[in-house]
């Protein structure tokens, strides 16, 4: 939800920042790919307003990254869950925490680390070329137009 929008512009990079550029947006998909999943749990985990909060998770319900589902009956309440959507940012969300990690160290380490469950290894995301399947350094890409 930027206050620009990038109509006319044909980006792939910009729709998406219109889904989730926003900073409360993205900590609210870390706070779910964390295992949060209600309302109360959203609040206590990120100090967000109340009325902010209840906004980004209807955009976000609206633009299909969690989906809306009653836990409870009598008074019927919600919690948010990711969708195939929601849980495919999962590669996206740990690029960016690392990214912080290598170029905004903080003195006592990262906060947390993503690990492979089963192993408990460390988990990261790299670049991968689709065509041979070799790892790729960002200094060997080259973001081109298509059409």
């Amino acid at each position: 939800m930027l206050r620009y929008t990038y109509e006319g512009q044909d980006c792939n990079l910009a729709r998406t920042l219109e889904v989730i550029g926003e900073r409360w947006t993205l900590l609210i998909i870390r706070s779910a790919l964390l295992g949060t999943s209600r309302f109360e749990g959203f609040l206590e985990s990120l100090d967000i307003a109340r009325n902010v909060l209840a906004a980004r998770l209807t955009r976000l319900v609206d633009q299909g990254v969690l989906e809306r589902v009653p836990y409870q009956d009598k008074p019927v309440r919600h919690e948010y869950r990711l969708t195939p959507a929601g849980r495919d940012l999962t590669c996206a969300v740990l690029a960016l925490m690392q990214w912080g990690d290598r170029n905004l160290p903080q003195e006592l380490g990262p906060p947390r680390r993503a690990d492979h469950i089963g192993c408990e290894s460390p988990v990261h995301a790299e670049l991968r070329c689709a065509q041979c399947g070799r790892a790729v350094h960002d200094e060997e890409v080259q973001v081109r137009p298509v059409r």
